[in-house]
């Protein structure tokens, strides 16, 4: 059975040549580096945590060995996905496109809008792992666990109970994710505020100003809501990513070294094959499939703080 394929034309005149879609998340977090990517795990890997409780002590002239060294570990084991449609070429013989088809019975799918299906694919399963980075559950077809689902059910991570963020909260709400990052993690230097887009977007709105939540009339550099640009923001001295696979009113304190995300090869996140079945059953069917592994895991959950 072909995928549905609903198309709605005139098929009068000349096509413009361009398909358009509606904008779509990329996988930002791994785009942008905001978390370790671990790539050619075929089936698992296992991430070994150290520990040792105190190592000082006075010094005599003997050796003394003292201190308990723990080894522990968490398995990082990305799972599989896909993507398969299968495309009749008979539905685009009467659409704008068909002249582009060819004149033959074996004829082939109109050129541009096969290349923006590939395109339009690649970016929809970049959307939907960036959501699995973060908000995924297991349970849920075409889901793996993302860090946030990891870390609710881990009672080692250190929560922080939030609240609906706006401009007039987003500050104080800010200051106690800070507040109760571990001494030993703040400071550190690929430690970041993971933050949803509505809690980036109500600190960029309270960061100007006009009176709210103490900073003053005009707010950042006395600009008022002109001052930003889509630049770097910082809170106390945290770098803030924003993270577009979060769910509203989450945050995570955390280094990007103590996250992970795991995949067979990278390039098979970018590649969609697109097979013409012609040659193969004698069909006017079209399949196209992509076929990748993903999945993510930290390594310290004390070392992480959870908000939500």
């Amino acid at each position: 059975m072909a995928t549905i394929t609903n198309i709605t034309t005139s098929y009068a005149g000349e096509f413009a040549g361009k398909y358009i879609s509606a904008a779509l998340l990329s996988a930002s977090t791994i785009e942008n580096g905001g978390i370790e990517v671990k790539p050619n795990v075929k089936f698992k890997e296992v991430i070994k945590k150290l520990d040792t409780d105190a190592l000082l002590k006075d010094a005599t002239c003997d050796f003394d060995p003292t201190s308990t060294v723990t080894l522990t570990e968490r398995i990082l084991q990305p799972e599989e996905f896909q993507v398969n449609l299968q495309l009749c070429k008979s539905d685009f013989e009467s659409d704008w496109e068909a002249v582009q088809m060819g004149y033959s019975s074996f004829d082939s799918l109109p050129p541009a809008f096969a290349d923006f299906l590939l395109a339009h694919v690649a970016a929809k399963t970049a959307q939907k792992t960036e959501k699995n980075i973060w908000s995924g559950v297991n349970a849920n077809a075409g889901e793996f666990d993302g860090l946030v689902t990891l870390a609710t059910a881990d009672a080692a991570v250190i929560d922080v109970v939030g609240t609906t963020v706006d401009a007039s909260n987003v500050i104080a709400e800010l200051g106690k994710i800070v507040d109760a990052i571990p001494s030993a993690v703040y400071g550190k230097e690929d430690l970041s505020l993971y933050v949803s887009q509505n809690i980036a977007r109500a600190y960029v709105r309270a960061l100007g100003g006009f009176a709210a939540a103490g900073l003053g009339a005009n707010g950042t550099n006395a600009m008022g809501t002109q001052w930003y640009n889509n630049g770097s923001l910082s809170f106390d001295g945290v770098k803030i990513f924003v993270a577009n696979g979060l769910a509203d009113n989450t945050a995570m304190a955390a280094e990007k070294s103590n996250l992970y995300f795991g995949t067979g090869l990278l390039s098979d996140h970018n590649e969609v094959k697109v097979i013409d079945m012609a040659d193969i059953d004698g069909s006017k069917n079209v399949r196209v499939v992509m076929r990748f592994s993903a999945g993510v895991q930290y390594g310290i959950g004390s070392d992480i703080v959870l908000y939500s």
